[in-house]
């Protein structure tokens, strides 16, 4: 055998030596990377609109992503954006195996339907979202009169106030943990909450906060009832609230045809709903 073979092979078999424990450590390392940086805990804040399955699948996007050192690199000084109702959303590494997301959601007020779309709206009247499925939790409006809506500018409605009042009933039904079905507005801006077949006729936004208060002690006693519950004479002090039962279509009686029929303004006052106590207690 020629020394030179001898040397070039021994030389081959030291160079494949040297690779293989190159790569083996390559892989360990990356082995403990992935272990002691593995993510095992994550905690979600701020997010209403979306569950936290669901904000961890818009953050969590690749393979490795579990993993707090990749999310590092992919999150520095970056935050997450263009997802609707959110704002923005920014991941902090607490440590090597915890993550926080703080999710900023868009203070939505309420959406109106337009061209077969939801248009949702801010406290400004700004269309920050158009969508084909309904959010829980914000309230459909409707009363609202516009010609066009565009996304990112305001409805163009004539008094931009509007927007504000919605915003403050939105609020003080969620302080009450209460859903209504539709927020309705005449020409006048007078209020309307529908709840099934029973509706709220607050009037102005005078005294907002005290009528919708009363009326959340109220709201159990209207089940079963189809009808409108009148508080627009509200003033702030002890008032009786009348409620005018709905007329069963399919009950029609002899004095019902012989009547003559009522002045504008007259409605079917229930009497009996009065005695069930849909009026404001006393005392209070």
């Amino acid at each position: 055998m020629h020394l030179p073979s001898v040397l070039k092979n021994n030389r081959m078999i030291r160079i494949l030596l040297i690779s293989v424990l190159v790569m083996a450590a390559v892989f360990g390392i990356l082995l403990f990377l992935w272990e002691h940086y593995s993510i095992t805990s994550v905690t979600i804040t701020g997010n209403s609109h979306y569950t936290d399955d669901e904000i961890k699948d818009m953050v969590f996007t690749g393979p490795y992503s579990y993993n707090s050192l990749v999310l590092s690199v992919i999150y520095r000084n970056k935050s997450i954006k263009d997802i609707p109702f959110i704002e923005k959303m920014d991941v902090d590494i607490v440590n090597a195996n915890s993550v926080r997301i703080n999710v900023f959601e868009k203070a939505v007020a309420g959406y109106v339907e337009y061209l077969g779309h939801y248009m949702y709206f801010d406290k400004d009247g700004i269309v920050v979202e158009s969508s084909n499925r309904i959010m829980e939790g914000i309230p459909f409006v409707t009363g609202l009169s516009y010609d066009h809506v565009v996304l990112h500018k305001p409805l163009p409605v004539k008094k931009s106030s509007v927007f504000l009042t919605i915003l403050n009933v939105t609020q003080l039904l969620g302080k009450y943990d209460i859903e209504t079905d539709r927020i309705a507005f005449d020409s006048e801006g007078r209020i309307t909450l529908y709840f099934g077949n029973a509706r709220v006729s607050l009037g102005t936004d005078d005294y907002i906060d005290e009528k919708i208060n009363e009326m959340h002690l109220l709201l159990p006693k209207l089940q079963g009832y189809s009808g409108t519950l009148h508080m627009e004479n509200y003033v702030g002090e002890e008032v009786n609230f009348s409620f005018d039962k709905d007329k069963d279509p399919n009950e029609v009686s002899e004095e019902d045809v012989s009547a003559e029929p009522p002045e504008d303004g007259e409605g079917d006052t229930d009497e009996a709903g009065a005695a069930e106590g849909v009026t404001k207690p006393a005392g209070e």
